[in-house]
């Protein structure tokens, strides 16, 4: 297995660690961290643990972070480059670095993206630098909904038929942002329509339907409902059939964590590990949260 790497920040070496806990949740999908505050400098040594509990659990809720949005831009820079989403229109003023997903409408407009997630998918896997992992911080809670669902792809992957990893190694899939961008899922919520400078962002991009995580070397399934729009070099009616097939594997139940959101949670997501899904709340309760998205590589 290859060894875990991070970036330690020279500037705060003389940091004390914190005292806090790691528990997994059941089922070995997702774990959660208590007693760590998110607020303050985090050590080289606390750094260490957290990223070794993202790459074993793919999912780790901190609970009651109470951090403003630079706080969390910080933090999510120590994992690497931020990406900027494309709906600019969406991004929290002066810190464009985050994106408002919220339901939201004040004078008539969405202040944030509504229905962000509302299929199956691996944030920015249709770009050529998919994203490592998504932060996504509680604003504003609805008293009823707005669970997020995460499957694990690692272990969609091991369980695979024998017919289906024969029909599908060695083959690509191609991603669009744009594959559902216009259907809509959840009530009262809406899309902008994409600029050509907008479109020219999300051009179709080409990646292994089986990808190798590059810290632990384990192989996920890596196409989604949300974003893969075909497998390349087979018949359209032959690549659809077969992705219905995957689809439907990787999101069986026992695949599944369903993360109940409590207040100031901030949620840390391995996409290279995980496809997530948004299950909506009703429309009249207000959800608000703000979203970080950190650069990985080209998938292999």
């Amino acid at each position: 297995m290859p060894a875990v790497s991070y970036s330690p920040d020279s500037s705060i070496a003389n940091i004390a660690p914190q005292s806090f806990d790691i528990r997994s949740f059941r089922d070995a999908v997702g774990a959660e961290i208590v007693g760590l505050d998110l607020s303050r400098p985090i050590s080289d040594q606390d750094f260490a643990r957290i990223h070794r509990a993202h790459l074993d659990y793919h999912v780790v809720v901190f609970r009651d972070q109470r951090i403003t949005p630079e706080q969390q831009i910080a933090f999510s820079r120590r994992f690497g480059v931020l990406q900027i989403h494309v709906l600019k229109q969406f991004l929290l003023a002066g810190h464009p670095e985050i994106l408002i997903v919220s339901n939201i409408i004040e004078n008539g407009q969405s202040i944030g993206l509504g229905d962000a997630g509302k299929f199956w998918h691996s944030d920015l896997s249709y770009k050529e630098l998919p994203s490592l992992g998504s932060m996504l911080h509680a604003q504003e809670l609805p008293s009823e909904g707005g669970d997020t669902l995460f499957a694990d792809m690692h272990k969609a992957w091991d369980a695979l038929p024998e017919a289906l990893r024969k029909a599908v190694e060695g083959r690509s899939a191609a991603h669009s942002y744009t594959a559902r961008y216009s259907e809509t899922k959840f009530e009262g919520n809406w899309r902008p329509t994409l600029t050509p400078e907008q479109l020219a962002q999300v051009a179709e991009v080409v990646h292994p339907i089986v990808r190798t995580h590059p810290e632990t070397g384990r192989k996920a399934l890596f196409v989604s409902e949300g974003f893969t729009t075909r497998i390349v070099g087979l018949p359209e009616d032959e690549s659809t059939a077969l992705l219905a097939e995957l689809y439907a594997h990787s999101v069986l139940p026992q695949n599944i964590y369903r993360h109940q959101w409590q207040p100031h949670d901030l949620v840390f997501w391995d996409n290279r590990s995980l496809t997530h899904l948004a299950a909506g709340c009703p429309s009249h309760l207000r959800r608000k949260l703000y979203r970080t998205t950190i650069q990985g590589d080209a998938p292999f």
